[in-house]
């Protein structure tokens, strides 16, 4: 993992958070990518919109937060259910190398990408090299 985004201290269920409609909450999946201008995160969200995602940042720890809309049809009567909904919650601790105001936040088909760039004076710089 990246020395700049680290997992934030994992929930025992004892401490997982509880909810005013008594969903389960997941931890999603995530894959975290690095480039020299910054780093990528993408986390699977399946079922939850744009709208229904908050993402926060506050001292240094990115937390996303996202609420599943129920699917299941008013007339129909479930038989059987393999497939667990719920809300999702997952939390990162970032390094000081990020720009809190040009982080990007796009959901699309149920991958939620988050873009966090690095500051400009963080960024590699390229030192000319002149001959004698």
């Amino acid at each position: 993992m990246s020395k700049e985004v680290t997992q934030a201290t994992e929930k025992t269920p004892s401490e997982a958070p509880e909810t005013t409609s008594g969903a389960r909450i997941y931890r999603p999946l995530a894959d975290i990518m690095e480039t020299d201008d910054g780093v990528t995160l993408m986390l699977e969200m399946p079922g939850v919109a744009a709208e229904d995602v908050d993402v926060t940042l506050e001292k240094r720890v990115l937390s996303i937060r996202g609420k599943v809309q129920p699917t299941a049809p008013e007339t129909l009567q479930l038989a059987y259910a393999e497939y667990g909904e719920g809300d999702f919650e997952r939390s990162f601790t970032l390094s000081d190398d990020f720009d809190p105001d040009k982080i990007d936040a796009s959901v699309v088909n149920g991958v939620l990408t988050l873009m966090l760039p690095r500051a400009s004076e963080a960024q590699p710089k390229k030192i000319a090299v002149k001959s004698a």
